[in-house]
C-alpha cells in the first residue's frame, strides 16, 4: 500500500515546484483615438400659425380636424367648415447638415380663448406631417407642419380664438 502512496506524493510535490511564481506588476499601455462632432446650435422659427379657418357652430357640439399635410379641415357633429383659408402650423429650422433631429409636439390638450371674452375651446391630438425623427438636409435646413383637432362646444360663442402651444426640436 505504501508503494501506491509514494508516487502520489511525488506528483504533488512536482506540481508545487512547477507552479508559476507570483506575477510582477508591470504597467500596460494602450492607445485610443479621440473624436468629437460639434453640432451647430438648432434654431427654430414659426412661419405660419395653426389656423382652422372659419367654422360655423350649432346647437350640437362637434370637432374640426386640420390635416397637417393637406391643410384640409374635416368636421363632425354640428360644426360646419366655412369657405376660406386654413393652414397647419409651419415651422422652419436650421442645424448641422445631415444631423438627425427629433420633433416633439405636446400630447396634452391646450385651450384657445375668445379674444375679448372668457369662452374657450380645446385643441388636442396635435400631429406632424410625417415622422418625428427627421434628418436636416444638405442646406442645413428642415421644416415641418403641425395639425390638430379643435373641440367646438354647442352654441359656441362667435369670435376669434387664440392660444399657443410649444414644439421642441432636439438632436438625439
Amino acid at each position: 500500500m505504501n508503494g501506491h502512496l509514494l508516487p502520489l506524493r511525488l506528483a504533488a510535490a512536482a506540481l508545487l515546484v512547477a507552479a508559476p511564481s507570483p506575477l510582477l506588476a508591470v504597467p500596460a499601455t494602450g492607445n485610443s483615438d479621440a473624436g468629437v462632432v460639434l453640432l451647430r446650435p438648432l434654431t427654430l422659427l414659426k412661419k405660419d400659425d395653426l389656423d382652422f379657418g372659419g367654422l360655423l357652430p350649432s346647437a350640437t357640439a362637434g370637432t374640426a380636424t386640420l390635416d397637417p399635410i393637406t391643410g384640409a379641415v374635416t368636421t363632425t357633429g354640428g360644426v360646419i367648415a366655412a369657405p376660406g383659408a386654413t393652414s397647419p402650423a409651419l415651422f422652419i429650422g436650421a442645424g448641422t447638415r445631415r444631423a438627425p433631429v427629433i420633433i416633439r409636439v405636446p400630447k396634452d390638450p391646450f385651450l384657445v380663448t375668445r379674444s375679448g371674452g372668457t369662452e374657450t375651446m380645446i385643441v388636442s391630438n396635435l400631429t406632424l406631417d410625417g415622422n418625428s425623427t427627421r434628418q436636416i438636409d444638405a442646406n442645413e435646413a428642415f421644416e415641418f407642419k403641425v395639425g390638430g383637432r379643435l373641440s367646438v362646444g354647442a352654441n359656441q360663442a362667435g369670435g376669434d380664438y387664440v392660444g399657443s402651444f410649444e414644439v421642441t426640436v432636439v438632436y438625439p
